[in-house]
């Protein structure tokens, strides 16, 4: 039987006097302190050793290990699996060997002095995201949850909020929350902007019923126009084939590869919680253009590698799925991202010439797979009458390797 020897204590805003008697006896018992600076401080000195987290923390992460055998105790805030160190430190140490003894988190707290639902509420770690990533949980009626960064964090938030035509949005800014001086500020996302508050500060925001402007879809198949785009883009009905036949799980990862605008990778990040997305396009200006274009439908964390396949893809992580928009054009780059698919992975092509719809035949035969053919027409004047519009066809292959 495994003996847990790391043990993750949450600290509220009330320091080491607010924690239960399991949490403060791990922290009185432990050989080696690690966590934040201002976390280390509430301990009195002692002679302990003792490490404050570098920025970045993989190299303490991976030290962590070695001490297998002493009593380690890591110190966060508040609940340490709520977007904390804790999910962290379990890609290095066996969670069987570790105690997760949690406090209350932000999230909660902000809830009850809203007296929000927590399962009806959306939370949004801005405290490591850009703030453009609040974009993507937006839609009418909102209640959202936000980590700070620093002070500076509320006024881009607000920012994101105008931009996305939520400036009537009600922001409630707890500064020190859970703590004796706990203090909160609220007004509209507007008059947020350009102000700044102390560094340990939660954001609740409760978004109007009827913002301004049209409200992106949260299901695939935005508009075109809300992409920027040179016409290197996978067509709004097409894109949503296309999500369909990737199915997006939480947490996955995808190769965009000849991502264009980078338009199925950002939607594929905005389908559920945690997916990610690695756009690779040969193009710097159409890299440039998928960057503009996932801030701004709240996707920043798109990773986008300029390059062209397959060899931009030797370095890349292993993907959950596949998709070849633009990649077609070398064999070898359908070859290569099936080879890099594991068990269950999803592989979607779309070809528009004939020599792409050969290069597909060709690989259905030997691979197996469905191929389908989609049209799509709109409807356009044409002089006193109207007519259907044709866009050129599209062949789509799809496959999940076994």
């Amino acid at each position: 039987m495994t003996t847990p020897w790391l043990t993750v204590v949450g600290v509220g805003a009330d320091g080491l006097d607010g924690l239960p008697p399991a949490s403060r006896a791990a922290v009185d018992a432990a050989e080696i302190l690690v966590g934040a600076s201002r976390h280390l401080a509430m301990v009195p000195e002692d002679g302990r050793p003792r490490h404050a987290w570098p920025s970045p923390m993989t190299d303490l992460l991976r030290e962590l290990p070695n001490w297998r055998g002493r009593a380690v105790c890591v110190l966060a805030s508040g609940d340490p699996l709520w977007h904390g160190v804790a999910t962290s430190l379990a890609r290095y140490v066996d969670p069987a060997e570790m105690v997760v003894l949690p406090q209350v988190s932000a999230f909660a707290l902000a809830c009850a002095r809203m007296v929000w639902a927590q399962t009806q509420t959306e939370s949004v770690p801005l405290h490591t995201a850009a703030p453009e990533a609040l974009a993507a949980v937006l839609r009418p009626g909102a209640r959202i949850v936000a980590l700070a960064r620093n002070g500076d964090t509320p006024a881009a938030a607000a920012a994101v909020l105008v931009r996305h035509g939520y400036g009537a949005s009600r922001m409630h800014v707890f500064e020190n929350l859970g703590a004796p001086d706990e203090s909160r500020h609220v007004d509209t996302a507007a008059a947020m902007r350009g102000r700044r508050f102390g560094a340990l500060n939660t954001m609740a925001i409760a978004c109007p019923d009827r913002p301004e402007g049209e409200v992106p879809a949260r299901v695939p198949g935005m508009p075109d126009a809300v992409f920027r785009h040179d016409g290197r883009l996978t067509k709004q009905h097409v894109r949503a084939a296309t999500l369909a036949a990737l199915r997006p799980q939480p947490g996955e990862l995808l190769w965009d590869i000849g991502a264009g605008a980078g338009s199925v990778a950002i939607e594929w990040q905005r389908h559920a919680r945690g997916c990610r997305a690695v756009a690779v396009e040969a193009r710097a200006d159409r890299c440039a253009m998928a960057a503009e274009n996932a801030h701004a439908l709240g996707c920043p964390e798109l990773r986008i590698v300029h390059g062209t396949a397959p060899g931009a893809l030797a370095d890349l992580e292993a993907p959950d799925a596949v998709f070849l928009g633009g990649g077609l054009a070398d064999p070898e780059v359908l070859r290569t991202g099936w080879a890099a698919l594991g068990s269950g992975g999803r592989l979607v092509a779309n070809a528009v010439t004939l020599e792409g719809e050969q290069r597909l035949m060709a690989w259905h035969a030997e691979m197996g797979g469905a191929l389908t053919r989609l049209q799509v027409s709109h409807a356009e004047n044409l002089g006193a009458y109207t007519g259907w519009r044709p866009q050129m066809p599209v062949t789509q292959y799809a496959a999940t390797k076994a």
